[in-house]
């Protein structure tokens, strides 16, 4: 029965999307929107990637661009995880235009896919520290289906536990859980491939030099906005609505140091330190 939920919901949603497509093709001329790169939002999980896509469908006032209203690569219509087959086939079926987002590890084939000539790959990332309390928050208080969720609201009742779990990671036969050296490495790889790079912070502190950033790396695929650059800066910006992600908390930089206790911040360090001197959040490890 999910499945057959999933099939007929995923050919509306198909119908809905070739149905935008035409209608902006009909705005703009269909040969100027399959000249536009698929632009695809990609992120460490917890990492912004609410926040990023958002910003991405602000294009779409902006310019020959569609929203496919599909879910995120990984995940099908019910939110399953989706295999790497499935995967590589939802990205090579997006057409010239295509917003999406994603969660994929710097790793083929996902790097050939996402450095293709007409791919247009934004990779955000965020303060580490931040993303494992977001982690906990998101685990233990928002998503009462997550596999952490009864293990974080029975057994380790405490942030500063809940924060030594997922620093440390788990090896336990019912729960295991990759800690945040294995999860960075498999993602950081991005920083050295041709795709734009962008920090959450610089993203929700509406730091304009990101979002320069972004136009300059789109005009690069031929994409010149609508309205003037100012003005498009302002339509990215006001396209950011906290309210409209069931995963957009606080959203703050540096919430974690009000939660990181001194033996947190010691195993961190221990764990990860060179990662976040790696990302440029940190210089040395005396913090």
């Amino acid at each position: 029965m999910l499945d057959l939920y999933v099939n007929v919901k995923q050919r509306l949603k198909t119908v809905r999307w070739q149905f935008r497509r035409w209608a902006v093709a009909r705005q703009y001329g269909a040969e100027t929107l399959a000249a536009m790169p698929v632009v695809l939002g990609n992120a460490i999980p917890k990492s912004g990637s609410h926040l990023l896509i958002q910003i991405l469908l602000g294009l779409t006032k902006i310019g020959p661009f569609v929203n496919p209203g599909f879910p995120p690569i990984n995940r099908d219509e019910a939110n399953r995880k989706m295999n790497q087959i499935q995967m590589v086939k939802r990205i090579k079926q997006m057409s010239g235009g295509d917003i999406g987002y994603s969660y994929l590890d710097c790793a083929p084939p996902y790097i050939d896919l996402l450095t293709a000539p007409q791919m247009a790959a934004i990779f955000i990332y965020r303060d580490p520290r931040d993303v494992v309390v977001s982690e906990i928050k998101y685990a233990a208080d928002i998503q009462t289906k997550h596999d952490l969720h009864p293990y974080f609201n029975e057994t380790l009742t405490l942030d500063e536990d809940r924060l030594k779990f997922v620093i440390r990671g788990s090896h336990l036969p019912d729960l295991p859980y990759s800690g945040v050296r294995e999860r960075f490495t498999s993602y950081i790889g991005w920083l050295e491939q041709p795709v734009l790079s962008l920090r959450f912070e610089d993203l929700v502190l509406r730091n304009e030099a990101a979002y320069h950033s972004l136009l300059d790396y789109l005009a690069g695929y031929g994409f010149t906005p609508a309205v003037s650059r100012q003005e498009a800066i302002q339509v990215l910006m006001d396209s950011i609505a906290p309210k409209k992600s069931g995963t957009f908390r606080k959203g703050q930089p540096g919430g974690w140091k009000d939660v990181f206790t001194e033996a947190n911040k010691a195993l961190f360090k221990q764990e990860a330190g060179d990662i976040l001197i790696r990302l440029g959040y940190e210089d040395d490890m005396e913090w």
